[in-house]
């Protein structure tokens, strides 16, 4: 089931990132598509948190693909600078999307006929200048389930659109950064 929120503050959207990285498992795929500066690598860095990754997560925006290792590893693509969907089949993509780690992908939209069918897409749009919309749209039974436990986790009712999150308490966001 697809959701929506609204996150209030980069704290806010990094601690959606840190529950989404608890709940992750071997083999995820994460499709993150936004504008430029809507919160794609601060949510990234949460989920890094979450999955127990101590390394500082940036955006690969200039390397393409960053490993960071973890107890889950995390492969952070970004294909912002991808011209063709075959430039991002010459990546070997297929290693990350099916390998034993945690694939997130930004900009998914300049390849999408090399994202696998079954994935968790988010959707992020600026609201304001701190504000922005996360719509999770889920592909596949494993995605309907991790978005279910995730629209779980943050207390939102089905079909309810939150004016803002209910991430955890007591999580340490990175300063400064997208929300």
């Amino acid at each position: 089931m697809a959701f929506s929120i609204v996150t209030h503050s980069p704290d806010e959207t990094f601690q959606i990132g840190q529950a989404l990285g608890r709940m992750a498992k071997p083999g995820d795929v994460l499709l993150l598509q936004g504008p430029l500066g809507t919160g794609k690598t601060l949510l990234t860095q949460g989920l890094a948190k979450g999955l127990g990754i101590t390394a500082p997560v940036t955006s690969p925006t200039f390397i393409i693909v960053n490993q960071y290792p973890g107890p889950l590893v995390l492969y952070h693509v970004d294909l912002y600078r991808i011209e063709a969907t075959a430039e991002a089949i010459d990546l070997g993509l297929d290693d990350y999307f099916f390998g034993d780690g945690v694939c997130v992908v930004e900009w998914p939209e300049r390849a999408p006929s090399a994202m696998p069918p079954e994935h968790l897409l988010v959707v992020l749009e600026h609201i304001g200048e701190h504000e922005r919309s996360f719509s999770f749209q889920p592909k596949g039974s494993r995605y309907q389930a991790l978005a279910e436990q995730l629209r779980k986790a943050i207390d939102l009712r089905p079909g309810q659109k939150a004016g803002g999150s209910r991430p955890h308490p007591g999580t340490d966001p990175p300063s400064g950064g997208s929300a």
